[in-house]
């Protein structure tokens, strides 16, 4: 595990995106398996500021989100597709037919979890995933348990997880109760993890992460087993880790 620890966000979000910039520029037919939420909001700026100064292409780039709403349209406002589009996809030269995304609202989810794993075989291993970690200790949706998936699924969201997220809804009672998610298989074969964590919020459940033992009650602790793992962490973030 490489360990950065930054002096603020600003800073965080800049070497994460320098990281990134050089596997593209590397390999410009580069798969990246990208989150969303409020973490990597900084780095996908960073990414269009590179971008929009000629530092980077995302023409042949193919991407993997990890998750999606179960019953969200594409267009909703907080919908995963509708984030990726509002921060980084509209900002930035990738093709639309190179972006996958789960498809939350399959007339069959079965069929759907099935499909976009056959994306997943097919694309191999992806060169960055990108991934933070829930305050339950939840990497993408899968949530803790007695075990846990290596392929995608449908998950039924814990309440923590939805209240967590209620903030970007209305309310809670319009949080979705499910959610398709990428499972732990593609995102530990990935060559490379770009792991972000911000907050002194985070900073218990990174420590149990990274510093306990590896648990399925705590699914960010198999990170501990990658080969290649980059953590960037602010100063509030690492308070426990050191």
């Amino acid at each position: 595990m490489k360990l950065a620890v930054f002096k603020n966000e600003e800073e965080l979000d800049l070497a994460a995106a320098k990281s990134m910039i050089e596997v593209i520029n590397e390999n410009p037919e580069a798969t990246l398996g990208l989150a969303t939420g409020q973490t990597p909001i900084g780095l996908y700026q960073k990414l269009v500021q590179a971008y929009q100064k000629g530092q980077v292409t995302f023409k042949q780039v193919t991407t993997y989100n990890i998750d999606e709403y179960v019953g969200l349209e594409k267009e909703h406002p907080q919908s995963f597709y509708h984030f990726m589009k509002t921060h980084l996809f509209s900002h930035i030269d990738l093709n639309e037919v190179q972006i996958h995304i789960p498809n939350g609202t399959a007339s069959n989810l079965e069929e759907e979890t099935e499909r976009y794993e056959s994306l997943l075989m097919k694309a191999g291993q992806l060169d960055i995933q990108i991934l933070s970690i829930g305050l339950n200790g939840h990497i993408g949706f899968n949530e803790p348990g007695n075990t846990l998936h290596a392929e995608t699924h449908v998950v039924t969201l814990t309440e923590d997880t939805r209240k967590v997220n209620s903030k970007s809804f209305p309310s809670l009672a319009e949080v979705p109760k499910k959610a398709i998610t990428m499972g732990l298989g593609p995102m530990m074969k990935a060559k490379k993890i770009i792991f972000i964590a911000k907050g002194e919020e985070k900073a218990a459940i990174l420590k149990q992460a990274f510093k306990g033992p590896i648990d399925p009650l705590v699914p960010g602790s198999l990170l501990q087993l990658h080969p290649n793992i980059e953590v960037y962490l602010d100063e509030k973030a690492v308070k426990y880790m050191m």
